[in-house]
């Protein structure tokens, strides 16, 4: 069996996240913090070897006596991040201690997910080397210009969302961060990858695998998490588990 290790980027500063007296990932949704519900995602997998948690330097002391309770029975490496997103997975790439084949890059604000969608993902990534979700483009796109000002209609026939989890073969992804100049610029992991040389492959995504980066979308995330199948939604690890889902 092919083994993953997974790393979730938790260290944004919430900059949209309004409304809400702690970052995104540590607020509770129904009833338990976003990354907890993310990360068992993972952590209850046979193909997981490790998972990594990236949370910003000045939490780190917070996190760990704060989720006391969580860490002690979460088998989770929690590391400090960088300055930006890419710079804080590479952090979590310099963390990994196990052997595993590939490496699994998925927000920590994207708590919606089941192991039949992480399944097809894995898979592909297996067959491909370098594999993401993507969502068709459905609306009309319009270009607009620096006056709000539409400038063009978009061809949207070959123009996907990008979602995560982004899975990549191990080396493959390290040697792309290791030789990517702009850290700074790289808005996802894929980016890194295609900057690398190497063509990244686009399965179907999942419309309700979304990211947390508003209070709208959490009101929304709240309404989807009851909608998930419950046979493989997001049943979680004893005794902060919920019932039933």
């Amino acid at each position: 069996m092919s083994a993953f290790a997974v790393i979730l980027p938790a260290a944004g500063q919430s900059t949209r996240f309004t409304g809400f007296r702690k970052k995104k990932p540590y607020v509770e949704l129904k009833g338990r913090p976003i990354w907890v519900r993310t990360a068992e995602h993972f952590l209850n997998r046979s193909d997981v070897c490790q998972t990594i948690l990236v949370v910003s330097p000045e939490d780190l002391d917070w996190f760990h006596e704060h989720f006391r309770a969580n860490l002690a029975f979460m088998n989770i490496t929690v590391v400090a991040g960088g300055a930006s997103r890419a710079e804080s997975v590479r952090n979590g790439i310099s963390a990994i201690t196990t052997d595993a084949s590939y490496i699994a890059v998925h927000d920590a604000a994207r708590p919606l997910l089941t192991t039949r969608w992480i399944d097809t993902l894995f898979a592909a990534a297996i067959k491909y080397q370098a594999v993401i979700p993507g969502l068709k483009v459905t609306s009309t796109v319009k270009r607009v210009n620096s006056s709000s000002a539409i400038e063009s209609t978009v061809d949207r026939s070959q123009l996907v969302l990008a979602q995560t989890p982004q899975v990549f073969e191990r080396q493959l992804l390290q040697k792309a961060f290791a030789t990517c100049a702009n850290l700074a610029s790289v808005t996802d992991d894929a980016s890194v990858v295609e900057k690398f040389g190497k063509a990244v492959h686009v399965i179907d995504g999942w419309p309700m695998n979304i990211k947390i980066t508003t209070a709208d979308d959490f009101r929304m995330a709240e309404l989807f998490i009851s909608a998930l199948p419950k046979s493989e939604g997001l049943a979680g690890l004893h005794p902060f588990a919920d019932e039933m889902l």
